[in-house]
Parts: C-alpha cells; sequence; structure tokens
C-alpha cells in the first residue's frame, strides 16, 4: 500500500500571526493509519490495545467557549472533522499511568488547523468548566515547544473531579502533546489520577512512546528511507 505524502507544506499565517505548516496531498485513509499505528512488536515494556476514536469533530464544549480545543484535546480529539481516526492505549507492563493517543489525518490545511487553534486557546484559557461533565480545569500551563514533527504543542493542566457540587474536588493532573506530520495530528494524552490522600505527581508523556510512534510514520510513509530526526529540540 501506498502512503500519502506526509512532509510537504506551504505556509499560511496562523492566528498568532506566524507561519504554520498547511500539509498537501492526499491524507492518510483508516487503513494506512492502522499500519502507521505503534503496536506491542513496537514499544518495549508497554501493552498497546485499540481504543475507540470517531472522524468527527469532538463536540465537547468549554466555559469560556474559547478554550474548546484544550478540553477536546484531554480526549485526543479536537473541533475538527478528520477524514480517519483511530486510537491507541499503550500500558505500562510493570504498572503505572497509561498513555493514550490519537491519529488523525485531516484535509489539507485542516491538521495545521488542529494545531494552531490548540496552541492559541493553551495561551488564553488558564481556567475553564467542562460543560459536558461539569468538571472544572485550571492550572493551564503552555509547555515549550518540544520540537517534534512538522510542529508540536505540549501542555499541563489539572482536572478538577468531583461526584457533586458538595464534595471536596479531586485534583487530577492531565497532560497533552500534540504532533503534526503533514496532514496527520498525533494526539498524545495521559492522566494522573491519585491513589491516596495528597496531590498526584505531574503527568507526563513518555518520550519514547512519542518517538517511537513519529519514527514509524516517516518510516512506513518513506519505505527504504530514514525518517527525519524526531527528538526534542
Amino acid at each position: 500500500m501506498t502512503f500519502s505524502v506526509l512532509s510537504a507544506c506551504a505556509s499560511e499565517q496562523g492566528s498568532e500571526g506566524k507561519p504554520v505548516g498547511k500539509p498537501v496531498g492526499k491524507p492518510l485513509v483508516k487503513a494506512e493509519l492502522e499500519r502507521a499505528a505503534i503496536t506491542d512488536a513496537d514499544l518495549d515494556g508497554y501493552e498497546v490495545e485499540q481504543i475507540l476514536a470517531a472522524p468527527s469533530a469532538s463536540r465537547r464544549t468549554a466555559d469560556p467557549a474559547a478554550c474548546a480545543p484544550v478540553v477536546q484535546a484531554t480526549g485526543g480529539s479536537s473541533g475538527f472533522t478528520a477524514v480517519a481516526r483511530i486510537g491507541r492505549m499503550m500500558s505500562p507492563k510493570k504498572g503505572g499511568s497509561g498513555t493514550s493517543m490519537i491519529l488523525a489525518s485531516h484535509d489539507a490545511g485542516d491538521a495545521a488547523k488542529v494545531i494552531d487553534a490548540l496552541r492559541s486557546a493553551a495561551k488564553r484559557c488558564k481556567s475553564f468548566l467542562d460543560v459536558g461533565v461539569g468538571f472544572r480545569y485550571d492550572d493551564v500551563a503552555l509547555r515549550p515547544d518540544p520540537g517534534y514533527g512538522d510542529e508540536s504543542v505540549s501542555l499541563r493542566l489539572t482536572q478538577l473531579a468531583a461526584a457533586d457540587a458538595d464534595d471536596e474536588p479531586v485534583r487530577v493532573p492531565y497532560a497533552v502533546v500534540a504532533v503534526r506530520q503533514g496532514a496527520t495530528v498525533a494526539m498524545f494524552y495521559e492522566f494522573n489520577r491519585p491513589r491516596g490522600a495528597g496531590d498526584a505527581d505531574a503527568a507526563a508523556v513518555p518520550e519514547d512512546i512519542i518517538r517511537t510512534q513519529l519514527n514509524k510514520l516517516n518510516t512506513l510513509n518513506k519505505p527504504g528511507k530514514p525518517g527525519k530526526p524526531t527528538a526534542s529540540k
């Protein structure tokens, strides 16, 4: 199966007034995304299983509304309809928090808009309400650009989870890393639920998971040719 071009791109202006890569070429179909997703054989120390992911745009909303891209990213999605979306869960064999990943292919331009919308929302949203479930999020922090793929965004935030309004909320740290390679967006997210009294440690998406997935995307896109480096800058 021939893979579509992932890395060719032009340039357009994002909401912050700086160039944003614009992918060109045919986006990957679902069968191609399935082949590009990492498996147990690619990742030592983890068990990999499928999770559901629909190509439709996320309907999760936030208050303020401008924060919707952040709450959508905590579930690996965005406000843009994808050509295809698939999901994976990577669970450490030795125990601990698992990492979820959603791979989404988009029409030309939309993949760049997903990253731009998330980056812009994370800059201006420090606290917001997930309207659908009634949980608040605070401590939203845009992290330094990790330098993955064509462009990437990393953020951390904290979910305040409570059964009802009278309960003391449990603080659940979240981490999100979104990476665009051409017309494909890989969205990684992880949360660290406290297992006892006190706050949980900050959540973090393991770098080996991100690097392994991006390298596989590159390798499968260009058979016989090495993928470009995907390590953090």
